[in-house]
């Protein structure tokens, strides 16, 4: 069973967005997941749209049923990352978004770009898409999977969703094989302080995918160029470390107790951070 129900995660985020936006590095740009310091990357909104032009790369190589293809945002919190990929390729895109909070920002951000006419974000479930979505060419989930109460559930709804020959792109944390009273403990402070059900090894998630008929194309291993132990990290966890004594469900801190053990676990192996690609069978 999950840990965390519909309303709880829409509760985070609904709760948390705002500061997301407002105090995050990425926020201006509308990106709430983590920058990437990849090969070519000099700058720091490059990091942030790392994941992003990784998409677009294989978005021009994609070949489309019509000359405008479809794209979907799986979690597209404040529709960052759509209007970006709208800004470089011509697309028609559409975001999900449990949060009304983020619903609102988003298509705030999609107007403000002029993209009315391209962008769409709705307020939904991504294991319970609406029918009139129509086939995607390409759909995606940044950061967003983890978050799922059922996985095999998302990879039913994206079977429906991404046509034959489309692809499926998944970039979030995922477990490394480990053991142990320590790595569980942070483990477990990481998933109750960021609302995670699903933190899979990834043969898990190979399993559930073929299962619902995508072939695995490529998986890129993104943790050595994400940032660790920046100065802002240590005070942060100096501060945890005051506060740790509190159980996570009484204190507003969870989502920083929370971020402070994934940085544990980056450091040590225990998680990694990937962008997995799957090709939907023909």
């Amino acid at each position: 069973m999950p840990e965390f129900d519909i309303e709880q995660v829409r509760h985070y985020y609904d709760q948390n967005t705002p500061a997301f936006v407002s105090l995050g590095q990425g926020g201006k740009l509308g990106a709430l997941h983590r920058a990437v310091w990849g090969p070519g990357v000099h700058t720091r909104q490059d990091a942030f749209r790392y994941v992003e032009n990784k998409l677009l790369e294989r978005l021009r190589h994609l070949s489309p049923v019509s000359e405008v293809p479809h794209v979907v945002d799986l979690g597209c919190g404040v529709g960052g990352s759509l209007c970006y990929l709208a800004e470089h390729l011509p697309i028609r895109g559409t975001g999900i978004t449990l949060s009304p909070v983020q619903a609102r920002l988003a298509s705030e951000r999609i107007k403000a770009a002029g993209l009315s006419k391209q962008i769409a974000c709705l307020e939904g479930d991504y294991t319970a898409l609406p029918t009139k979505l129509g086939h995607a060419d390409l759909a995606y989930a940044i950061e967003s999977f983890v978050h799922g109460q059922v996985p095999d559930q998302f990879f039913r709804a994206c079977s429906n969703l991404v046509r034959p020959g489309g692809v499926l792109a998944i970039c979030d944390d995922f477990r490394r094989p480990t053991s142990g009273p320590t790595s569980e403990r942070a483990i477990a402070r990481f998933c109750k302080g960021w609302k995670i059900n699903a933190l899979l090894e990834s043969n898990e998630l190979h399993t559930l995918a073929r299962q619902a008929g995508f072939e695995h194309e490529s998986t890129l291993d993104l943790s050595q160029y994400l940032e660790i132990r920046r100065p802002r990290d240590r005070m942060i966890a100096a501060l945890v470390s005051l506060l740790g004594w509190l159980p996570l469900d009484r204190t507003r801190f969870g989502h920083v107790i929370g971020g402070n053990a994934l940085q544990e676990c980056l450091e040590k192996g225990w998680i990694g951070y990937d962008l997995i690609l799957f090709k939907r069978n023909d």
